[in-house]
């Protein structure tokens, strides 16, 4: 089976998001190199706790303050306000506020990631979506010289949550979003809880960036505003790319699109 014209030139653009990070990410990881001395008095645990907790309070906040029958186009610019509002903020008071502030940015950006999955066609009610959201927070890190060049980052970071993800759903059939949620706040969910430690990972190493800018002086509400800033430009772009390609497995079965996503050649 293959793909129209039209579908062809989405998984194209798609292929070009998602293997290449973009101006944000490069941006973030330039900011960070002047001062990564500053990484070594921070408690990485903490940024790995701050992180997990936030991916786990801000998913069903993020979806279900969402009202789907009016949304016909995803609200980026709101959030992209919002999200550097709430960095500006943090900052003033660098890393003592990070446990405060990132579950807020988490949720606005998370918000934002399920806007453009609905607006993809994605039904945000099951629960399998939900995780798709939260999974583009470990999508786009930038590839290692040792990294095997032919090789899809995109689909590699897919496949390496793939196991997890199909545990947890399994783990959670035939139960109630409110079921679920209580089961989580217990700590009786251990294979939902291992998709949030494996995405909260990946995600960590850009909230550590975030937590530098925002604990060094004279960066603080600036470098906080600055870096969700760039933090949100590039999960949006990640989130249209991987939902885009979502909607054509749909379409076209998940083997056709990844076949034809391995050959496309980039410039």
């Amino acid at each position: 089976m293959q793909l129209s014209a039209k579908d062809m030139e989405i998984l194209i653009q798609a292929k070009k998001i998602l293997e290449n990070p973009g101006f944000a990410i490069k941006a973030a990881n330039y900011i960070g190199k002047p001062i990564e001395f500053a990484l070594e008095k921070i408690d990485s645990q903490t940024i790995n706790n701050a992180t997990q907790k936030a991916l786990q309070k801000s998913l069903d906040l993020a979806i279900g303050t969402m009202d789907l029958r009016q949304l016909k186009t995803p609200s980026n610019l709101k959030h992209k306000i919002a999200v550097t509002a709430s960095g500006a903020a943090g900052g003033v008071f660098g890393m003592l506020a990070l446990p405060l502030e990132l579950p807020v940015s988490t949720t606005i950006m998370l918000r934002s990631i399920a806007e453009i999955a609905h607006c993809e066609g994605e039904e945000l009610g099951e629960f399998q979506t939900r995780l798709e959201c939260l999974q583009v927070f470990a999508l786009g890190s930038e590839k290692s010289r040792e990294d095997d060049a032919s090789e899809s980052a995109y689909y590699a970071a897919r496949a390496g949550l793939a196991y997890e993800m199909k545990a947890a759903l399994k783990a959670v059939e035939g139960m109630s979003q409110k079921a679920i949620q209580d089961a989580l706040a217990r700590g009786n969910m251990p294979m939902l809880i291992k998709v949030i430690e494996s995405i909260a990972s990946r995600f960590g190493i850009a909230v550590s960036e975030k937590a530098v800018a925002q604990a060094i002086p004279l960066l603080g509400a600036g470098g906080g505003a600055g870096i969700n800033l760039l933090f949100i430009n590039h999960f949006q772009d990640m989130a249209k790319g991987h939902f885009a390609i979502r909607r054509l497995e749909k379409i076209y079965g998940k083997e056709v699109v990844q076949k034809v996503y391995n050959a496309i050649i980039q410039e």
